[in-house]
Formats: C-alpha cells, sequence, structure tokens
C-alpha cells in the first residue's frame, strides 16, 4: 500500500539513465517494500538516511495531510505493537509527491489512538533511486520520472512558437 501527500520540493531534475546502475542488493532478513513495480531495499535506505541526519530531518506530519487507506489488510499484531517513536519514510515518487513507503502499521496504528501528527522522514528523487532493487525497475522509475516532469512542462502552441522564432 502506498499512501500519498503532496509536499513542496526542489525544481525537480530529469533524470538520465545510467548504463552502469547496480541494483541495491537485498540480503537475507532485509526489509524490501514494493511500490507498484519499483521495490525498495527499506533497510539499507534507513541506514542511510540515519547515516546523514542533517540532510533528512525528522520533522512532524499531520495525518490529515496523508491519504486514509483501507488498512484492514494489514496485521493487527503488528499494528498494536508498532513504535510510534519510529519516523515513518516518506518517498518522492513523482515530482513533488510522496509515498509512504515505510511505517504503514504505525500510519494505522497513530489513527487509531487519534494522534494528530506522526514523525517522519522525506527522501526526494534521486537519493532514493540508489535503492531500487532491480535494473528493470530503474529503468521503468527513469522513465516515469521523467514522464512526469516533461507533462509539466508548459505546452506551447505551434503558431506561437513560430511566431517567437520570426521575432527573432
Amino acid at each position: 500500500m502506498s499512501l500519498s501527500i503532496s509536499q513542496e520540493s526542489p525544481p525537480p531534475i530529469t533524470l538520465k539513465l545510467d548504463e552502469k546502475f547496480r541494483p541495491c542488493p537485498v540480503d537475507e532478513g532485509e526489509e524490501v517494500y514494493p511500490n507498484g513495480i519499483f521495490h525498495f531495499n527499506i533497510s539499507r535506505l534507513l541506514a542511510f538516511l540515519d547515516d546523514h541526519p542533517a540532510r533528512f530531518a525528522i520533522v512532524l506530519i499531520a495525518l490529515t495531510e496523508i491519504a486514509n487507506y483501507d488498512d484492514s489488510h494489514l496485521d493487527e499484531a503488528t499494528v498494536c505493537s508498532a513504535d510510534l517513536s519510529r519516523p515513518i519514510l516518506l518517498a518522492e515518487i513523482s515530482p513533488g509527491l510522496f509515498n509512504v513507503i515505510d511505517g504503514n502499521h504505525r500510519l494505522a496504528k497513530a489513527r487509531r489512538d487519534g494522534m494528530p501528527t506522526v514523525p517522519a522522514r522525506r527522501i526526494h528523487c534521486p537519493d532514493h533511486v540508489q535503492f531500487l532493487i532491480s535494473v528493470s525497475a530503474y529503468q521503468k522509475y527513469v522513465e516515469y520520472w521523467n514522464s512526469k516532469i516533461q507533462a509539466m512542462q508548459p505546452v506551447t502552441p505551434r503558431k506561437a512558437r513560430r511566431r517567437g522564432r520570426a521575432k527573432r
């Protein structure tokens, strides 16, 4: 399950496909989060965030800012034992749009407990790209991200473009 919230971000950059990209390995016992076809090694991503606390500050996010999807499929024992002091992780999956990729059980518990906020960390693109666990997911992600940036570009009508050239 992914939950989305919008957040102001630095201007998005176009990603360049790196032919030398190496997927993030997954060792036994490491947590992987599938976000559609984009599977992330959460264990290594969290370790990276912990190693760079100044870049990835913990902030409080209002629960009202996070979409509330049905949590009935979550393991009830895990929800009940969730540690609400641990921050959830929000990854910028599309320019300015963040998905919860770690902490869905904590969110469910916080909602049930009536908490107004949860601690969270945000990771912007391209910082999380290195934690994709397959080359195909990486390639699809670059294509997906760049298509979102392209869609953000204003469309200039053909006549206006011609007029602009004629004035030069």
